[in-house]
Order: C-alpha cells, then structure tokens, then sequence
C-alpha cells in the first residue's frame, strides 16, 4: 500500500511492488527488489557482479539518515529514475537522466543523499530540503572541496544535486526546483569549487622507489622461483593420486624405501644452523603411497610396530640421508644481502604451499596491473586461456566494466612479462573460469581484492627477502588504479627508458600506450621525473662507453656525419689516455666530460646539440612548439641530415623495408598512388643504404 507523506506533492510514480530492475539482463531465479522495499535493495543473485566486487557492495542500505520517511522516498524515487531511465512511466514524466551503470552507482547517490541529511542537520537548515535554497546546495560542495577530498568525489556529489533538479517534475517529494550549476557541467564546476585551479589528475602515481622493487620482485616470483612452487604442487597432486587410506603392507614399503639409497628422508625446513632438522613423518607417508590425512600415523610412539619403523627411519636419518626438497629437488639459487649464495626457500612442504601460490598469485597481479593498463575490475575479469593474438600481436580478452551497463570484450595489448604471469596465475587458479581466484578450493565463490592482494605481496617479499636477495618494498600507499597512471605517464614521457627488470620500456609502451587512457593519465609526475632522468642519463653513458670500445678494438660503430664527428672525438679521447699514460678509468672520466651528443633511435642516432642544434634538416621549414629545445624526432630524415648516424644495428630495418617497397613497386596491383609513395620510401632507403656503402 502507497503511504502519501504530508509534504507529498503527488503520489509517487512507482507502485510499491514494482521490481526496480527493468530493461536489464537478469541472472537466473533472481528475486529482484521491490520499489517499496524500504530498509535495503539486495542486487546480489540478480544481477552479473564483477569478479572483484563483495557481496555488501552489491546492495543499497537505506540506513542512518535515510530512514526518515521523507529522505527515504526522496533517495528510492531518485535512484528508481536513475536506474531505469527506459520505464514507462518515467519517459512519460519526460525526465532524462544520465543512466547509473550499476548498483555501485546507485549506493553512491544513497550515500550522498545520506550525508547532504547530516550536513543539513548540522548546518542548522530545515530537516527536507523542501526549504533548501540553491545557496544551500552550492555550499555543501564548497564545504565538502575545503575537506580537501578528490575532485572526483566532488563532481559525484554535484552530478547527483544536478540530477535531482533535472528530475523535480517527476519526484512525488519537492527539491530545489533550479539547477544551482546551469550551463555548467558537474567536472567544471567541481574544478572551479576547488579555487578555480588548473584540474589536477588526483589519482597519484606509485613513487619509483616502490614501484621499482616492487616490479623486480614480482618478476623474480614469477620468472624465477614460480617453477620450484608449480613442481612442487603438481608432485603433491601426483602423491595424492596414486595414495591410499591402508597402511597395510606399509613395514615391507619402508624397507624397499629406505634399501633405495637414491632416497632421502624429507625433514622440516630449518632456518639456523643450530637447528636440528626433524623427520616429516606425513610427508614420508605420502611418498609411500599412504595419505596421512585419511588414516593413522603409521609412525605414531603409540606402538611397538610404530617404534621400529621410526627407529629405521632415523637412524637412516642421523647417517645424513635427509633432503628439506623431497617434493622440488634442488631450488633456484640466488645472492642473499650478506654475500651467500643458495635456495631462494628453505624448503617448500605442504603446508607452505597455499603461502607461496597465493604469493606467486599476487605477483602475477602486480605485474598484470602494473605492466598492462587494465583496471583492477578487468583483471579480475579475466577468465582461463585469456592470451590471444590480436592484430598480430598477443594481448588479454577480457571484460570491459567501468562506464558501460553491456560488458563489452575489449582487448589490452600485453608484453611477454605478462603473458608468463597469467599463465602463472592460470596454474595455480582451482575456479573453473577465472584465473585470479582463492588458492584453496574451499573458497572458490569468495571476492579477492586487488588492494589486499599488493599489501600481501609486499608484506610476504619483505618478510622473506633475507633467503630470497630481493630488495625491500618500501610500504607505501598504493592501489591498483595507481598502477595504471604511473604506467600512462612512464610510456608517455619517458618510452624509450629500461626498467630494473631488464624490459626495454619502449616495448611495453607500444603495446600499453594502445591501450585506451586520458591525456591526463600522462601527465608527468616530478619524482619520477628526477629519478628517470638519471636513470637515462646512465643508460644513455653505458651505450656512449659501449661505442667507444667497440671503435678502439677497431669495429664499425656507425655511418654518416654525425657519426664521423662520433668517431672524431673517440679518436682524440684515445689520443689523450695514450699521451697521459692512462687506463680504463682515464677514458671513462674522459667520456664523462666531453660533450658527445647521441640520441639513440629506432632508424638512427641524432648526434644534433639540444642546445644548438646546427644543420638539423628536421628543424627546416617547421613550427617549433613553444617551450621545446632541440630536435624534432617525428620530422627526422635520416638519409639527408648531417646530424645523423646510422648505426650497424639499423641496417637490417632498412634492408628489408627496401625488399619490402621493391615487392609492392613491383606488384601489378599496386595502385599508382601507392606506388608513388612507395618509390620516394625506397629512394631514402637507398640513401641511408648509400651512406653505410651497403650493396643496392
């Protein structure tokens, strides 16, 4: 039965029992919530929910200030014009709203409605906001820009008070009839709010000295130790197969067993030296084909029978025979930070094999969501065999979730890295579709959250970086969605840098920069600014240094111009170590002091000073941006600058793009003006092919 309010203008436009799912796809016996359902609209089992997304952040409590009858009616018929903006009886009212995506969307109004209450209460304004004025409104989000919060959070907050003036006509309740903002929209007004500055991206990026030992140790788990985990899971599941509950028959196993000197009795992992290793008695049942978890401990002290073959076992024991790895072998070894070498793990057993997958797990996240752009709803998204070729090269299908109500496939271009991770992830998976999931199988239909997943990596490296050599993971705030700014600004302002990975940026950036992102992702970040800036300019002298010893050892470094200058100034650094007597230290001091521009490029060197760039033919004829000093790379005529050095390396790209502008002058349906083109490519293919005396 409809309950008319005294402050009601009408009646409401939505029965009571209306389902407030319409035009939507339903999972199946969904029961879906009712329109006058007043405490709480529970949209889990009607609606798909994303894969990274908990039960209670599916529903919509109409709780605290909401359960004041006037606020409640106001928040459930706004949110029903929200969410279903194809109702009937709402294009009859002629309102046009912005559709919520999902039920998300929809707690978010009820939290704003929910807070404007409180604030109304406490600023002393009327208990509705029937006596609101539109003053009132363009001061909560003043004061709520003052608190400091995000931009974005602001701009939710006057996109709902717009709304709610947009949908006046149709709402049974009054609200300020007039749009407090008009001609405005809720982005603009909410960077005004904010002392009218320049709007600034507020997602931060992960700082370097997080971000760089972070990467490096996922790639170790991944790359480097995953192997050792995988070989011992899939040893275990093999045991368990072929293992039986009888112990029958077991006295005649153990000394065929132990008669086998190939075999070790497995102990518990010691982390000291004045340890003394002691007998896995499950683990060696197992390996006699007995599983201890379903029968009596055939080595128990509670027989004489038990006794005697605990007494084999040990004295097999005490002559040396034991092994921490009875399910591995010998592990990867690595440099620990007090100068040793060894296992990367003491000595993986059962029961810490849920630790170590759930880590190999959140490393396979971090370099996912660190390395390819996706957001973390995307990734948890991804289902089993999710690499696939696309356009020629391998890329992620998965789902796309925010901004759409259709959860499109969409496609991330990915790097080898990330191809090794999934399928990391994809071994260790036990849910028969996705493969980021709970390791343990009692857990399958749980939520796993991505900020809980990066915490847990770091705080599981770091907790073991004495025995595994990695560096430590300072414990700064991250999150997943901070991975995807950082890698839009690192590909957008520094392509062509090396991560402490031993990846070439520029690889990653060809395929994440293809990746949907805004221009303000870019945006550069001044501590990465310095710290990449050094970075490159070290790289940058590791490959001049490579050159200089490559030409004294009489090798060709490069042709043309620019790189006969390159070769001129070698020749007088050689010429001043010989005159001083000097060594390899000499020449590298040298190297760092005189002023030796190179530019390394894809098609050639550009050897031009950014300072004064003389005879750069990229600089003729052309605008110059404002602010920008030296070249301009995508104008670059390798075959006709003389500040240009085509080096060894570059000669195959240009061979075979000359095969290839041959194949397509010469094919007969070849259209003119493609041939055209392609005769003028070939011409500076010849050119550069000229300068480096190759045969046409």
């Amino acid at each position: 039965m409809i309950v008319t309010l005294p402050l009601q203008r009408r009646p409401s436009l939505f029965r009571d029992d209306e389902p407030v799912v319409t035009a939507r796809s339903l999972l199946p016996g969904a029961n879906v919530p009712r329109f006058g359902d007043t405490r709480c609209w529970d949209f889990n089992g009607v609606l798909k929910k994303p894969a990274n997304i908990a039960a209670s952040d599916w529903k919509i409590n109409f709780s605290l200030e909401l359960e004041d009858p006037y606020w409640n009616l106001l928040a459930r018929e706004f949110i029903m014009l929200s969410f279903n903006p194809r109702h009937r009886q709402v294009l009859k009212s002629g309102v046009v709203l912005e559709r919520a995506g999902d039920p998300r969307t929809l707690s978010h109004i009820a939290s704003r409605l929910r807070t404007a209450a409180r604030w109304g209460r406490e600023r002393g304004l009327s208990a509705y906001p029937d006596r609101w004025r539109v003053e009132d409104l363009r001061q909560r989000i003043a004061d709520l820009a003052a608190t400091g919060i995000a931009e974005g959070t602001v701009k939710g907050h006057v996109g709902t008070f717009k709304g709610l003036a947009a949908a006046g006509s149709a709402l049974s309740l009054p609200w300020p009839a007039e749009d407090p903002w008009p001609g405005q929209s809720a982005r603009s007004v909410a960077r005004d709010t904010r002392n009218r500055s320049v709007a600034k991206l507020s997602t931060p990026v992960v700082p370097p000295q997080t971000w760089f030992p972070l990467i490096r140790s996922a790639w170790a788990y991944i790359h480097e130790f995953a192997p050792d985990v995988l070989r011992a899971d899939r040893r275990v599941s093999e045991l368990l197969a072929v293992a039986g509950s009888s112990t029958v028959g077991i006295d005649a196993r153990l000394e065929e067993w132990l008669a086998d000197p190939r075999n070790e009795v497995p102990v518990h992992p010691v982390t000291s030296k004045s340890q003394t290793p002691q007998v896995n008695w499950n683990l060696l049942l197992l390996l006699l084909g007995i599983d201890a978890s379903t029968s009596a401990n055939a080595f128990s002290r509670g027989s004489h029978a038990s006794k005697r073959r605990r007494v084999l076992v040990l004295d097999v024991a005490a002559a040396g025979r034991i092994t921490a790895h009875a399910l591995t072998g010998e592990l990867h070894q690595v440099a620990r930070p007090d100068g040793s070498t060894g296992g990367w793990h003491h000595g993986i057993e059962r029961r810490a094999l849920n630790d170590l997958k759930t880590a190999l797990r959140n490393a396979a996240f971090v370099l996912v969501v660190g390395l390819s752009m996706m957001r973390d709803s995307e990734i948890h998204e991804i289902l089993r065999d999710p690499v696939v070729e696309h356009y020629s090269t391998p890329a992620i299908a998965s789902t796309k979730i925010k901004g759409t109500t259709q959860r499109p496939g969409k496609h991330w271009w990915i790097t080898e890295p990330v191809v090794e991770a999934l399928a990391v992830a994809e071994a260790i998976s036990l849910h028969p579709e996705r493969i980021f999931s709970p390791v343990t199988a009692s857990k399958q239909d749980g939520t796993i959250l991505g900020v809980r997943m990066l915490a847990a990596f770091v705080a599981f490296s770091n907790a073991n970086r004495a025995r595994t050599g990695l560096d430590e993971i300072p414990t700064t705030y991250i999150r997943p969605h901070m991975f995807r700014r950082t890698m839009a600004m690192l590909t957008d302002q520094f392509p062509g840098s090396e991560i402490a990975t031993g990846i070439q940026l520029k690889h990653i950036a060809a395929r994440a920069l293809a990746n949907a992102t805004t221009q303000s992702y870019a945006a550069s970040d001044t501590e990465w600014v310095k710290y990449l800036e050094g970075a490159l300019d070290n790289v940058k002298f590791r490959k001049i240094k490579d050159l200089y010893h490559r030409h004294t050892e009489g090798e060709e470094i490069g042709f043309g111009p620019g790189a006969e200058r390159v070769k001129d100034a070698f020749d007088q650094i050689a010429a001043t170590v010989k005159a001083r007597n000097g060594d390899a230290r000499t020449a590298e001091t040298l190297l760092r002091t005189t002023r030796i521009h190179i530019r390394f490029g894809m098609l050639n060197n550009c050897t031009a000073d950014h300072a004064n760039p003389v005879g750069a033919v990229c600089l003729e004829n052309a605008i110059v941006p404002e602010g920008h000093t030296g070249p301009l790379d995508e104008r670059c005529r390798p075959d006709r600058c003389a500040n240009s050095m085509i080096g060894p390396e570059h000669l195959p790209i240009y061979d075979s793009h000359q095969r290839k502008q041959l194949q397509i002058i010469n094919s007969p349906s070849t259209p003119a003006c493609r041939r055209d083109l392609a005769e003028r490519e070939l011409e500076i293919t010849r050119n550069v092919l000229d300068l480096a005396g190759q045969p046409q």
